[in-house]
């Protein structure tokens, strides 16, 4: 069976894609897990960083905001730049805003798809082929989770919740490392919320170590934000405005600076929020890099030093690298090896069009593969009410 867009993707990007498409009349068939990123890859109890004003996913009806959802459940309310979002209220919203607009979602994983032709063929895990001439990747984090080189040479089965060294994307329950000793790798929000949540949850002990320049740090409340300073969902700032609110610009910038700004813009620095719940409860260790890791006798050990050329030695039971997320091609390994190869790539991540059409044509990339092109704004969910309506613009204008 075939179709004309296939989207592939059921997490906030892909929803909002699909009912913009949906709405210049193309057929899409979506396929996926709602929410499935948001709900296997992040603690319980975690609190969004992003205000309830940069929490809504975009989709053409109207009547669909975080706001909207509230008043129509109960929930909250969360209105105000005050009001923190908890990530079991935005998993609901999300899979509230994906019923009711894609009620015929396909709860089915896409395992490979190739060139066919002027189009694409999709397998499904279900056995179905399908044939497609336009095909939207909006996968998520899923695979992109980063891991220090260090950190991945002493554990050369990779990083699990239950040996030495994990990724933060490998616990939904934290409190698995309850009475453990645990070192956290990071200095971002993921790195110092789930610092907190393991020393919440009984962790014998919690040191986060940020490594080289970072520094732990925490934002200032909606009352300390500059008052001469354009708004944006991240801030008053000069450099946050124009980032988000004009981000078809991003893609003309040269490739270094795109590269520089994708890391270092809206991070690392922790919520506003969480500072005093993390005082107190974790240690730090800063201003030093990672020069090796190993295990000893099932205790990762990892050698520190510092600029001024001192080291020593940190052991735990237990790493866990809150270290992020980073496009890499070879992780979206359901892209066959002939389609992937054809990918131009600049700044780390696809090369995109205005449209956000990769070099490959019919096949488009949306949210956290798309920030290399359009800039930091399409790691967070406000991200959709930029990238939907113009993706879907550009692919009803070829293919509808």
């Amino acid at each position: 069976m075939s179709t004309p867009v296939a989207v592939i993707g059921a997490g906030p990007y892909g929803v909002s894609t699909a009912a913009h498409l949906r709405a210049r009349g193309l057929p899409v068939r979506v396929f996926g897990q709602p929410m499935a990123s948001w709900r296997t890859q992040m603690p319980a109890g975690m609190l969004l960083k992003s205000t309830p004003a940069a929490s809504s996913i975009d989709v053409p009806r109207p009547g669909h905001t975080l706001g909207d959802f509230c008043a129509k459940t109960g929930e909250g309310p969360y209105a105000s730049d005050w009001d923190i979002v908890p990530i079991e209220v935005f998993i609901r919203y999300g899979q509230w805003v994906q019923q009711q607009t894609l009620p015929d979602l396909e709860q089915v994983r896409v395992v490979s798809v190739d060139r066919r032709g002027d189009g694409f063929e999709l397998k499904l895990d279900s056995g179905e082929q399908v044939g497609a001439r336009a095909v939207v990747v909006a996968t998520g984090l899923s695979g992109l989770a980063q891991l220090p080189p260090e950190l991945a040479a002493a554990i050369p089965d990779g990083p699990s919740a239950t040996g030495p060294v994990s990724h933060s994307s490998q616990h939904h329950d934290l409190s698995v490392l309850a009475g453990r000793e645990v070192v956290v790798i990071g200095a971002g929000q993921s790195a110092l919320e789930s610092a907190v949540l393991l020393a919440e949850a009984g962790a014998a002990s919690v040191r986060v170590v940020a490594r080289g320049s970072a520094a732990v740090g925490f934002g200032v409340p909606p009352d300390r934000q500059p008052r001469l300073r354009p708004p944006s969902p991240f801030g008053n700032a000069w450099s946050l405005h124009a980032l988000t609110h004009y981000a078809g610009g991003f893609r003309r910038l040269p490739v270094p600076a795109r590269r520089y700004l994708v890391r270092r813009v809206l991070g690392p620095l922790g919520a506003w929020w969480l500072r005093d719940r993390f005082h107190g409860r974790v240690q730090v260790t800063q201003g030093r890099r990672i020069v090796r890791a190993t295990v000893r006798d099932g205790r990762p050990v990892l050698a520190l030093r510092g600029a001024d050329g001192q080291g020593g030695e940190l052991a735990a039971d237990h790493v866990l690298a809150a270290t992020g997320y980073r496009m890499d091609l070879a992780a979206l390994d359901f892209l066959g090896q002939g389609l992937r190869t054809g990918i131009v790539t600049r700044a780390g991540g696809p090369l995109l069009g205005a449209g956000f059409g990769s070099s490959v044509p019919g096949l488009y990339f949306t949210g956290l593969p798309a920030a290399a092109s359009f800039g930091p704004v399409m790691r967070f969910v406000c991200g959709t009410e930029f990238a939907s309506p113009r993706l879907a613009r550009a692919v009803a204008r070829t293919y509808g």
